[in-house]
């Protein structure tokens, strides 16, 4: 009898349940019972065991579940020779399939929708999935709108079970510059991307890549494609079981990469293919069309013409609102003979996607045309807000904005989603660059300085909303307009048109302290800063305000060399000329002799700045910030009784006016004082309750020190192996921000406690297991290890070849033991491991009641 029985028996007793039942439903003596109820301990402290039966079959388990989700407990227990409680097995069994699911849940979330269903493309599919079993890269390319986009979604989704790491999908046509490549992987990932001091942002990417098995689809690589192969390159050489899949126009000319030339959507007898996608979109159109004898051939002459094109098609399917199929097909027939005369210097299927683009431009007012050029500005999709404020004048007046938008959805120009209740719009890339391209140099440089005013008010209106009710809506603000951030200072910084304008985005920067924590990553927002300080034009005052922010940010990622002439100098630049600022940078020489363990000059300084803050009245976000860090201080040198006051003067004031992001810094504090007390319990819960009101931030430094104390908590209190995961992902995050725990010496003592705590309770092997598994989570799989409390996937439907019941996979795998593949074979076609395949082999067999591989042809009637 182990802990885990003696708990399970005492359970079911004090439930009412028998001795005897108890003992025949476990598969034990009545004595073994008997004895369990006699003692009020188990056989060995509990919160010091080595692990149990279960977890010593935990990893036998997890390959049965990655190859077969459906297989029940029995037969899992017959495939392991398990021989102890079946309770304890059917017990780890739901541990394992809800984990998976969380994972299953994480990876779909990185995943983009599609409003519309996948169509002609299955063949296409499987090579990719046979190329991505024999090669680490594997490039789609085409021209644009045959669907390299779509059908890389749907691999990655149709694959995503193949990397227990998971599925990550990076969208780069909205980056400007290849200098933000490693950033938006790492933010696509959830990491930050940011390295200890010295690193860079590509190598905190490469050491988080290193050892994963997963799938990063890079779309939309053609104007980035030198910068592109260069990351690509590096990650596949210094990684093991990485697979990227690229999308793009060209091919990135790497060592090692496979080539998938996606061709048009075929013309079929049957009418699939490029006619059952007009079908279907169609369909959208006008409700009652159906592909029949009386309008196939003119489907076909229209989908022809288009050259099998998904883009083309859609396009020219949104005509049908005033136009029968018969009429459509002729207008088209005179078009593309038009354009096959005057544009014979463009390939074939350029001419038809320019055919396609170039009617639905004519198609449009000029209300609608002036809007579709003006809109190509935005590199990460707009709202309506931002059309009415960057595209409105005399010529499109605000009021004509929204018809203008609406217009542009129905004809397919413009995609309209809606998340969390907010309606954004978006271009299709090539779209976009069809708008852009017809829009004059002049009227170019008159959208970025617009676009560059819009974004710096956000910026500037967070700073001004961070302490409020309004904080978290400002906030979503700055993410959801992040690729927009990230054009606007691109172009100041870079083109010499946008000189004029430096002003504007140095005051926006200096004046956003908090910018990091809505979803633009520590390091982007560090980079930006210093780059602010190269342009030309930039007054004393708004260059100290600057360094402020910027000695900040170096001290939260424990750069604390950076940050102290950063500081310096923004002392030297503010003092006498801006008071707030002084404090600013006083308060943060604090902050990071706290963290540097001077605790003493430490407590003056912040206690100066302090000070200084209520004389200035320098607003209630300042003086937030100070008091949690004041607190965080206040928790290591043990002076809990005023770190419980000074948290919880903060707790109860962000309270009262329904501030969340201070108020969930302010619980975690709580949290940490109740650790230091003795009471990990309330601590735990105290994290837990942090996390989850910060969660809708997209600040992933706060989310790693909270999930730090969660680790410590559930360490203190004997739950061992959760408190490896959550610490091995807090591990992770650290080295993605900065130096674990900002460089402190005092905290990264109080982790290797925690850590050693946890490593004894559970047991070695136990405890590694779960911390890789910890390790290999970004800050959205922590998120749904912590809180998704969905139901697994519906489970797969079952083929049943000659009357017998097999899995999809089962019926795969059957389909080419039939053709003669040995198993190394199939594992490389269908991106499993060999071991995997194993077991689905033995199980098509005994299903079957083949007693050899050769018999599963006759038996399938493939032979």
């Amino acid at each position: 009898m182990n802990a885990d029985e003696w708990a399970e028996i005492r359970r079911c007793h004090a439930e009412g349940e028998s001795i005897k039942g108890i003992a025949a439903r476990l598969q034990m003596s009545r004595n073994t019972v008997r004895r369990a109820l006699s003692i009020d301990s188990p056989p060995e402290d509990h919160r010091r065991r080595r692990g149990s039966v279960a977890d010593d079959a935990e990893q036998a388990i997890r390959e049965i579940l990655a190859g077969e989700t459906d297989v029940s407990i029995a037969e899992i227990g017959r495939r392991i020779d398990w021989r102890h409680s079946r309770t304890l097995l059917a017990r780890k069994v739901r541990e394992i399939r809800a984990e998976c699911a969380v994972t299953a849940v994480a990876a779909a979330r990185g995943l983009p929708g599609s409003a519309t269903s996948f169509v002609g493309r299955r063949s296409e599919l499987a090579e990719l999935r046979r190329l991505l079993g024999r090669a680490r890269l594997v490039t789609v390319t085409g021209p644009g709108g045959i669907g390299k986009t779509r059908i890389a979604v749907e691999a990655a989704a149709s694959f995503r079970r193949a990397f227990p790491d998971g599925v990550r999908f990076v969208e780069l046509a909205s980056v400007r510059s290849a200098d933000l490549l490693s950033q938006t992987v790492c933010d696509a990932l959830a990491l930050e991307g940011a390295t200890a001091p010295g690193g860079s942002v590509e190598e905190a990417l490469v050491a988080y890549l290193r050892d994963r098995r997963m799938l990063l689809v890079l779309d939309n690589c053609e104007h980035l494609v030198d910068g592109a192969a260069e990351l690509v390159g590096r990650l596949l050489e210094q990684t093991v079981g990485l697979r990227v899949l690229v999308t793009s126009r060209e091919i990135l000319s790497v060592s090692g990469e496979h080539v998938l030339n996606l061709p048009p959507l075929p013309m079929t007898a049957d009418g699939a293919g490029a006619p059952e996608l007009f079908a279907q979109r169609a369909a959208a159109v006008y409700t009652d069309f159906a592909l029949d004898d009386s309008n196939i051939d003119a489907v076909r002459r229209i989908c022809e013409r288009l050259d099998g094109l998904p883009l083309a098609i859609e396009l020219a399917c949104t005509r049908l609102a005033v136009l029968s199929v018969h009429d459509l097909a002729d207008l088209l027939d005179r078009r593309m003979s038009l354009l096959t005369v005057t544009s014979r210097d463009l390939a074939p299927r350029h001419r038809s996607l320019q055919a396609a683009v170039d009617w639905s431009y004519e198609l449009c007012s000029a209300t609608e045309r002036l809007f579709w050029q003006r809109a190509a500005v935005f590199a990460g999709g707009f709202d309506l807000q931002a059309a009415e404020t960057v595209c409105n004048d005399e010529a499109l007046p605000v009021d004509d904005v929204l018809d203008a938008v609406s217009a542009l959805v129905a004809k397919s120009v413009i995609v309209s989603e809606t998340v969390d209740g907010r309606t954004r719009f978006r271009m299709l890339e090539t779209i976009r660059q069809y708008g852009w391209g017809r829009t004059p140099a002049a009227e170019q440089r008159r959208l970025h300085a617009r676009l560059l005013d819009y974004c710096a008010r956000l910026i500037i209106e967070v700073e001004v909303n961070w302490y409020g009710p309004d904080q978290l809506a400002k906030a979503s603000v700055i993410e959801a307009n992040r690729g927009n951030i990230r054009a606007a200072l691109h172009w100041v910084m870079t083109d010499p048109a946008g000189k004029e304008s430096s002003m504007v985005a140095a005051r926006a920067l200096g004046a956003a302290r908090f910018l990091w924590a809505c979803g633009v990553s520590i390091p982007e927002h560090r980079m930006w800063l210093t780059r602010a300080l190269e342009l030309d034009s930039v007054d004393v005052c708004t260059k100290g305000r600057i360094l402020a922010v910027l000695a900040l940010v170096q001290t939260l990622q424990g750069d604390r060399d950076a940050a102290d002439y950063s500081i310096l100098r923004a002392r030297e630049l503010s003092t006498g000329v801006d008071p707030v600022t002084e404090a600013f940078a006083q308060h943060t020489a604090g902050l990071r002799e706290f963290f540097a363990g001077e605790f003493g000059p430490a407590r003056d300084l912040l206690d100066a700045a302090g000070a200084r803050y209520r004389a200035l009245d320098a607003g209630p976000a300042l003086l937030s910030t100070l008091q949690v860090h004041r607190g965080m201080l206040l928790s290591v040198t043990g002076d809990l009784d005023e770190a419980y006051a000074t948290f919880g003067e903060v707790y109860d004031a962000t309270d009262a006016v329904g501030e969340r992001w201070f108020h969930a810094y302010a619980t975690h504090g709580l949290g940490l004082v109740a650790l230091l007390r003795g009471d990990p319990d309330r601590a735990a819960a105290l994290a837990t309750s942090a996390l989850d009101r910060h969660r809708a931030f997209g600040d992933v430094l706060g989310t790693t020190l909270m999930t730090d104390l969660l680790g410590w908590a559930l360490a203190a209190r004997g739950d061992g192996r959760r408190a490896a995961v959550v610490l091995g992902a807090a591990s992770a995050l650290w080295g993605s921000v900065g130096r674990q725990l900002y460089g402190s010496e005092r905290w990264n003592a109080m982790r290797s406690t925690a850590i050693d705590d946890a490593r004894e309770n559970c047991g070695t092997a136990v405890f590694d297991r779960a911390w890789e598994r910890g390790r290999a989570m970004s800050a959205a799989d922590l998120e749904a290890f912590l809180f998704d409390d969905s139901d697994r996937d519906q489970r797969e439907s079952v083929a049943e070849p000659c009357g017998v019941r097999l899995s999809p996979r089962e019926a795969e795998v059957a389909d080419l033991v039939a053709a003669g593949c040995t198993n190394r074979e199939i594992a490389e076609r269908l991106v499993l491991s060999t071991r995997t395949v194993e077991g689905h082999v033995e199980r098509v067999l005994r299903k079957l009641g083949a007693a050899r591989r050769t018999e599963v042809a006759s038996i399938l009637g493939t032979a």
